[in-house]
């Protein structure tokens, strides 16, 4: 790759205004949503309508799959020129793309971004299914699993394959040091693409490049970082479940080759080889329910949470059935539903299923930690929720939130946690339901607004203990107060709300401090 091109395109990019929002607005939020579900028709026919501008050229050819001529490509890249875009290898001799650049914008706890994204072309400018060596650009997982990486500085991460780079660009923000592997060469070539687009240079294992925030390594899992420890791991591993047989197509950047489950699992203990003490890891993942004598999946994986001596928190978002989870990932890789090739595949995915007694898939978000000292109550949380989040962007924190949370309550006895003087978190709502003419409540419910949205069904105890958690009375005085209230037994109220107390301050609703 030649740095000096690769200025000149990124300052290209930087004047043409090359944004997500830019291109918002040439084509609107229809062909914006219709681009989303594959459709470019809308967007296409929207830049017909426009005036030509150097955004709207490169949405055509990096985003749409259109051909371009030299002096289109001339007034769209000035610095640039269409002779050095194909030196990089953008485009080919016949004016079309040979890569996905495509802009990207995202919102933290730091602030707003926009960069551009190096990936290979997908199905929409190939027009075919992909190639097994198909480098995925930013697609739903990625975006999940950015909303999963704490913003709080630490020293060190690494982004366990990281693919296009997506990950390393959001863990650069956070982090003095980051180490960026993947299987893929190929991968590898993207990410310092993606990097370079972006302002932050890249190294390998050599040093070569001079100093920089990212270091790319080559190889399998924790291979290229064995013996080392990071404060943060990030990773979407290519968790993807393919059977195994000949004539189902793999592809690298999905899928693990390992049978069923076991990449997770494989990432899941090698995390705690390489995590300092208190360091966290952060990855998306499916695991498998299978027969009652395997147990369900929930289970499994904090099974190999708990035999890691790790720390964990698992939340699956979401479970489909053999049959949906199979068509799923063959339309994603580019077999279309009711072709004699996608009723062949599905036969495989079914069979293999069958075989090995999978009943059910699961997906969804695996926190883990390495303890910082032996002996302290470990936090092992497997739970289930669908319902929608409150702040996307901000899960990675809200659970450090959590973790903290668990580990100041973890050892207090319900005598210790009476003393607790506790604040309701400030996105924590009342919801109260009345039969018409009725003074007392049918329903009380507290909404969470931010983190996983939580509803807790209350009673009237419960309610009034969160309402007056303010700071200034114990969790005791709270309760001792409501009993009179209520006229019920003191001791009695209290063994009924502290259980309730732990979980409303493990999940966020109520803070320690």
């Amino acid at each position: 790759m030649d740095a000096a091109l690769v200025t000149r395109l990124r300052a290209d990019l930087l004047a043409a205004h090359y944004t997500v929002d830019r291109l918002r607005q040439l084509w609107g939020d229809d062909a914006d949503a219709a681009l989303a579900r594959g459709d470019r028709v809308p967007a296409v026919r929207a830049l017909n309508g426009v005036a030509p501008s150097p955004a709207a050229t490169l949405a055509r050819l990096f985003v749409l799959g259109e051909a371009t001529t030299d002096a289109q490509l001339d007034a769209a890249l000035p610095t640039l020129g269409a002779a050095g875009a194909r030196q990089l290898g953008l485009v080919g001799a016949d004016g079309r793309a040979l890569l996905d650049l495509r802009p990207y914008s995202s919102i933290d706890g730091s602030g707003a971004v926009d960069w551009v994204i190096a990936s290979d072309l997908g199905e929409l400018a190939l027009g075919t299914a992909l190639p097994p060596d198909h480098v995925l650009g930013v697609g739903g997982a990625s975006l999940t699993l950015a909303a999963l990486i704490p913003t709080e500085p630490v020293d060190s991460v690494l982004d366990l394959g990281t693919g296009c780079g997506i990950q390393s660009l959001h863990a650069a923000r956070h982090a003095r040091r980051v180490v960026a592997t993947d299987l893929s060469a190929r991968a590898l070539d993207r990410a310092r693409l993606t990097l370079a687009l972006n302002g932050i240079s890249a190294t390998d294992e050599s040093g070569r490049a001079g100093t920089a925030a990212v270091e790319l390594r080559q190889g399998d899992l924790f291979a290229p970082v064995a013996g080392e420890r990071f404060d943060r791991i990030v990773t979407n591993p290519p968790f993807v479940i393919t059977p195994r047989r000949d004539g189902v197509p793999l592809y690298e950047y999905r899928d693990g080759g390992r049978v069923g489950d076991a990449i997770v699992e494989q990432v899941v203990r090698g995390a705690a080889d390489h995590l300092t003490p208190g360091g966290t890891a952060h990855l998306l993942g499916n695991w498998e329910y299978r027969d009652q004598l395997a147990g369900d999946g929930l289970t499994r994986v904090r099974r190999w949470i708990d035999e890691a001596g790790l720390d964990g928190w698992v939340v699956e978002r979401e479970r489909q059935s053999p049959a949906e989870y199979a068509a799923t990932w063959i339309r994603d890789g580019g077999t279309r539903v009711g072709t004699p090739e996608y009723e062949r595949l599905a036969g495989e995915w079914l069979d293999d299923f069958a075989a090995r007694g999978v009943t059910a898939i699961g997906f969804g978000y695996v926190l883990l930690r390495r303890p910082v000292a032996p002996g302290l109550p470990r936090l092992l949380r497997a739970e289930a929720l669908s319902s929608p989040l409150g702040t996307p962007a901000g899960i990675g924190d809200h659970l450090l939130v959590c973790l903290r949370a668990h580990d100041a309550i973890a050892t207090l006895d319900d005598e210790a946690l009476g003393a607790l003087r506790l604040q309701v978190a400030p996105d924590v709502t009342e919801e109260r339901h009345y039969w018409p003419g009725d003074e007392n409540p049918t329903v009380i419910r507290l909404r969470q607004g931010g983190g996983f949205a939580r509803t807790i069904d209350a009673d009237a105890a419960l309610a009034g203990l969160v309402g007056a958690s303010d700071g200034e009375l114990t969790v005791a005085e709270i309760a001792n107060a409501l009993a009179h209230l209520l006229e019920v037994d003191e001791g009695a109220l209290r063994e009924q709300l502290l259980p309730q107390v732990r979980e409303l301050v493990a999940t966020g609703l109520l803070l320690t401090d």
